[in-house]
C-alpha cells in the first residue's frame, strides 16, 4: 500500500489560555498533518526529529492511537522540542519555541506516493536544506505539498526564509497558506497576485485559507478564483486549524485521483474547478471540526462526511 510521507517537526504545545491555566499537547504542524491523514483514512508516515524523554514518548503515542507511522531515526534528538502557544481571548494562538530541528535519513522511499512539508521543518538549518534535497529527490516519484506555516519567533524575518519559502514553492504542486503567511512574507501585496505568482513558478494549485471567511484557491490553469465558504462553528480555538485544512486537501485529492505520483502529476496540472471542489470541500469542513475543538483535533472521514452528510461536494 502506497503512503503519504509527512517530513517536518513534531513537538509539545504548552498552552496557556485566558486566566493562566496551562495544558500540554502534543502537537507539531507536520505531525498534525500526518495524523489528520491517518484519520481520514489512509496510510502515513512522519519522518521528525525528537528525543526518548517523557515528551517523545507522548508524541510516539499520540502518533499511534491514530495509526499514523514513524520513520526510523526519528527518536534520535537529545531532547523534544517544546512550542509555548498563548490562546487569546478570541481563540486565536501565537507561539514562542524551544526547538532545535535536524532530519534522519529516510531509509525506505519504497511506497511513498505523496509526500508534504512545510512550517519550521523546511527553513530552520541544519534540517532544512536536508528537506529540501529529500523533497527534489522524491520529485521523481511522488506528488509535493507544501504548507509554509509562517512562525516569525523562529523565521526572524521574511527576508531571511523567502528564497527558502520559493524554493520549496516551485518544487511542489500543491501549495497552501494563510492570508497572514501571505502578508508576513509579502507585506502589501495582495493574496490573488501572491497565489498567481506562485502557480505560475510550478504548483498546480495553490490555496490561501481566511479563517471564518473559508478559503481562496488559484489554479494554474484557470484565470479565474475559487472562493469556498468556512462552515459555521462555535469556536474553542485555532490551534491546528491550518495543518487540519491541509490533511483534509491532501486526502480530497489523493482521493480524487490528483496526488500520488507522476500520473497524478499530470492529472493535476490538467484539472479544472470542478475536478477539485469536492477536496476543497472537504479541506474546509476538516478545519471546521478542528476549530470547534480545543486544541489540535484531528477529526475521522465519518465526522467529516456527517457533517454535510446531504452536500453532494463531498466524497
Amino acid at each position: 500500500m502506497s503512503r503519504i510521507l509527512c517530513v517536518g517537526e513534531a513537538l509539545i504545545d504548552v498552552v496557556t489560555r485566558p486566566g493562566g491555566a496551562t495544558s500540554e499537547h502534543v502537537g507539531g504542524s507536520l505531525l498534525n498533518v500526518a495524523n489528520g491523514i491517518a484519520r481520514l483514512g489512509h496510510r502515513s508516515s512522519i519522518c521528525s526529529w525528537w528525543g526518548r524523554d517523557a515528551h517523545g514518548e507522548l508524541i510516539a503515542a499520540a502518533i499511534a492511537s491514530t495509526g499514523a507511522e514513524v520513520e526510523p531515526g526519528t527518536d534520535s534528538a537529545a531532547t523534544t522540542s517544546v512550542a509555548q502557544a498563548t490562546v487569546d481571548a478570541e481563540g486565536r494562538a501565537t507561539y514562542t519555541f524551544d526547538l532545535t530541528w535536524d532530519l534522519p535519513g529516510v531509509r525506505d522511499l519504497a511506497g511513498v506516493s505523496h509526500v508534504h512539508t512545510g512550517s519550521i521543518g523546511a527553513t530552520l538549518e541544519p534540517g532544512g536544506a536536508k528537506v529540501v534535497d529529500l523533497m527534489t529527490r522524491l520529485r521523481e516519484t511522488a506528488t509535493i505539498s507544501y504548507d509554509p506555516n509562517v512562525r516569525p519567533a523562529i523565521m526572524h524575518s521574511p527576508e531571511a526564509v523567502l528564497g527558502r519559502v520559493e524554493e520549496m514553492v516551485a518544487l511542489s504542486d500543491v501549495v497552501k497558506a494563510s492570508d497572514e503567511d501571505i502578508e508576513w512574507l509579502y507585506p502589501g501585496v495582495p493574496v490573488e497576485t501572491a497565489l498567481r505568482r506562485w502557480v505560475d513558478s510550478g504548483p498546480a494549485l495553490a490555496v490561501c485559507t481566511r479563517g471564518p471567511l473559508g478559503a481562496y484557491a488559484v489554479l494554474h490553469t484557470s484565470r479565474d478564483h475559487l472562493v469556498v465558504p468556512q462552515n459555521t462553528v462555535t469556536l474553542a480555538d485555532t490551534v491546528g486549524a491550518g495543518d487540519s485544512f491541509m490533511a483534509g486537501l491532501v486526502s480530497g485529492l489523493t482521493d480524487a485521483g490528483l496526488l500520488g505520483g507522476p500520473v497524478q502529476r499530470e492529472r493535476l496540472a490538467a484539472a479544472s474547478w470542478p475536478e477539485l471542489a469536492t477536496a476543497l470541500h472537504r479541506a474546509v469542513v476538516t478545519s471546521s471540526i478542528t476549530v470547534s475543538h480545543a486544541g489540535a483535533y484531528a477529526p475521522s472521514l465519518a465526522e467529516v462526511r456527517a457533517v454535510v452528510a446531504d452536500d453532494p461536494y463531498l466524497a
